[in-house]
């Protein structure tokens, strides 16, 4: 059956109970030519997502997504088009896992089997919204997932202390950042009491890099979000990130150190301005895509340890970019 579900639920409850059977199965051996004329005999709901695939004694095969079922050619065979690296979860598992998989996968619809494999049904993200057939324009489809995230953080019911003993170790990377950052600077004591002009650009160069490598670390959450399936896409993320740095930083390094040469008439202050901004974008840039994988890896939450990791790390980068380009130019 079918329901929608408050925010108040038990997650505990099995996924059984909120199942339902699809109104469309294919079998492998069908052409696609058959089963888009099976459709046309059959009475189609409006939230039809994915069609399973089951062979003669039910057990599930693989899905067929709508869109591969009618751009493939008539004769194809519907178990040489569909997807046999599929998710499924165990009719055991508790509405809270099946939950958990929904929003890691964003998947629309979860299929059900038992021990032997057999098909026994589906669960769908309408249990959260009852927008389903209006789910077909991508913020709504956002909207669902952030709903999920609400049910399944509740479902947790995770206690102010073990929330506590989760964030803070990450926490602790900014303090130490903090710390060496005040460190790298009162190496530079002479250096900033000569050039008062380093000491007031500071702030705006340490934000720049904070802020691409949040950037380049929100791309880089997103793409692991669709699952181990998807490394591949974080390689593609690192060279398209690293170019895109280097004209962010290019261009940032050029407003910044443009600006502080009209205001201040400093040209070689200017310029260890500029260029420090332009090094530390980018390495913040690459940190943000690096770190979450790095924390992925070791089986880590990359939501909770990578944004406090990547800060620190981009903060002390740009610094030692920041004094030892000017101690250079500066002599």
């Amino acid at each position: 059956m079918n329901q929608s579900i408050g925010i108040t639920m038990d997650l505990s409850q099995p996924v059984l109970s909120f199942a339902r059977l699809p109104s469309i199965t294919f079998q492998h051996s069908q052409t696609v030519g058959e089963a888009i004329a099976s459709l046309k005999t059959r009475e189609l709901g409006d939230d039809i997502l994915y069609f399973y695939v089951i062979d003669s004694s039910g057990r599930l095969l693989g899905v067929v997504p709508v869109r591969r079922l009618l751009l493939s050619r008539s004769d194809s065979r519907i178990g040489e088009i569909m997807i046999h690296d599929l998710v499924s979860i165990p009719c055991t598992a508790t509405l809270l896992e099946a939950s958990e998989v929904l929003l890691e996968k964003r998947l629309l619809a979860l299929p059900i089997i038992d021990a032997s494999g057999m098909f026994q049904g589906i669960i769908d993200i309408s249990i959260f919204s009852d927008e389903m057939p209006n789910l077909v324009r991508k913020h709504e489809v956002d909207s669902a997932f952030q709903m999920i995230g609400v049910h399944v953080n509740l479902g947790r019911n995770v206690s102010p202390l073990r929330s506590f003993k989760d964030r803070f170790p990450w926490l602790l990377s900014n303090i130490t950042g903090g710390m060496i950052c005040a460190i790298i600077a009162g190496m530079y004591e002479s250096l900033i009491g000569f050039v008062t002009l380093l000491a007031l650009f500071i702030p705006v160069v340490l934000a720049l890099s904070e802020s691409v490598s949040m950037q380049s670390m929100t791309l880089t959450l997103q793409t692991l979000a669709h699952g181990p399936r998807q490394w591949s896409l974080l390689f593609g993320a690192i060279r398209r990130e690293f170019l895109t740095a280097i004209l962010l930083g290019f261009a940032s390094g050029l407003s910044v150190g443009l600006i502080s040469f009209i205001w201040k008439r400093q040209a070689l202050a200017s310029a260890a301005i500029g260029t420090s901004i332009a090094l530390a974008m980018v390495t913040a840039c690459i940190l943000g895509v690096l770190i979450p994988g790095a924390v992925k890896a070791f089986r880590r939450d990359p939501g909770i340890a990578s944004g406090p990791i990547v800060l620190a790390l981009a903060d002390i980068a740009t610094l030692i970019f920041f004094f030892n380009l000017a101690g250079w130019l500066l002599g």
